[in-house]
């Protein structure tokens, strides 16, 4: 998979739209990035990252013993008794991109996995070193779940199975292009396909708006169905808060378009883990610093770090994704607390203003 070249006809435009957004793209019925030079890593580069994987060549993640990890990463039980305030957003971080954030009486759920491994089967592939702090059963009443994409540590079939199992028809999940007949095929039939910028009000909610935007990576769960879904970040915006989820993304001046055209946002979720090494991973992870860029494009109040400290999946140190992200901020002179980081099961309570003039504009159209 190569970058763009412009002298292919592409399904889909950036320009053409005429409202000065990148717009998704297809070419031979495939989505591809329309950011310019990115590009997927090499069948070389591939194969040497596999041969590190294989012999630990420049591995430094340094993942210790379970005694360790209580004590420097630690699970904690949810607290999902406390009641949200009326004035702020409650977010849970449930390990890796899974995320519950609370907010106007509704509850959303990202890219939500409580499987030991993030594979097809469940004794091989990228196993947890610190498990889910509660289980399917243990969650609140959840009302929407979004999906940012369809790799196995975004889209467990086993999460989505117990998921539909517990809630029904009651829960909406909230889904890329592509991605519907997957879900059907589970049984779910609550499922709203969205293309990016694309805007869905919450069923029997419709003070609460659900938008699909976009996000640098790729899809694909089998061995020829490369990018035949869609990926991208999501804006979830009520009457006086929003939030944002970056999904998995490397860097793109998407952010700022999102930043423009639907923030400032209360609370982010953006990913600052899984980056080395770099030339592998650039395109298509974000490091610490460029989280923080996207915290600034996105104008982001407030931000939660996530995709770290759960799977093994890269050769950063386990512990690095958290303190790089305060060297960036404080580096930026931004004040570090406003982008922190949570225990396995930890909750922050997010105040928000009683009034958003910028939120009720926008929800009002």
């Amino acid at each position: 998979m190569a970058s763009v070249d412009s002298s292919v006809e592409l399904e889909g435009a950036t320009a053409a739209a005429g409202d000065g957004l990148t717009h998704s793209m297809r070419k031979n019925g495939r989505f591809v990035n329309p950011w310019p030079n990115w590009c997927f890593p090499s069948a070389t580069m591939g194969m040497k990252m596999m041969w590190k994987f294989a012999t630990g060549s420049g591995d430094q993640s340094n993942i210790p013993s379970q005694e360790v990890l209580d004590t420097t990463l630690p699970v904690v039980t949810p607290d999902f008794s406390s009641p949200v305030p009326q004035d702020g957003m409650k977010v849970t971080w449930l390990g890796h991109a899974s995320v519950l954030v609370q907010f106007e009486n509704i509850s959303v759920l990202t890219d939500p996995i409580f499987s030991q491994r993030a594979a097809p089967l469940q004794f091989m592939g990228p196993k947890r070193y610190r498990g889910p702090p509660c289980s399917v059963q243990d969650l609140p009443t959840v009302d929407v779940v979004v999906i940012s994409h369809n790799h196995y540590d975004h889209l467990d079939y086993n999460t989505v199975k117990d998921l539909h199992k517990r809630f029904g028809e009651r829960l909406c999940w909230h889904v890329p292009l592509g991605m519907l007949s997957w879900m059907k095929s589970i049984g779910c039939e609550n499922v709203v396909e969205q293309d990016w910028w694309q805007e869905e009000r919450v069923k029997d909610r419709e003070d609460i708006k659900v938008v699909f935007t976009p996000a640098a990576h790729w899809c694909k769960r089998g061995p020829t169905d490369d990018n035949l879904v869609l990926w991208g970040s999501w804006c979830v915006i009520g009457r006086r808060s929003r939030f944002f989820f970056g999904g998995d993304t490397g860097y793109c001046h998407g952010f700022k378009e999102i930043g423009k055209k639907y923030g400032p946002f209360n609370l982010a979720a953006i990913p600052i883990g899984a980056y080395e090494p770099r030339d592998f991973m650039k395109n298509q992870h974000v490091n610490p610093e460029e989280a923080v860029q996207i915290h600034q494009d996105v104008q982001a109040k407030q931000s939660l770090g996530i995709h770290w400290g759960t799977f093994k999946l890269t050769f950063e140190g386990y512990l690095e994704p958290r303190s790089k992200v305060k060297e960036a901020m404080k580096s930026k002179g931004l004040k570090v607390e406003d982008f922190f980081t949570l225990d396995h099961g930890g909750s922050k309570v997010i105040p928000i203003p009683q009034a958003e003039p910028s939120v009720e504009k926008e929800t009002a159209t």
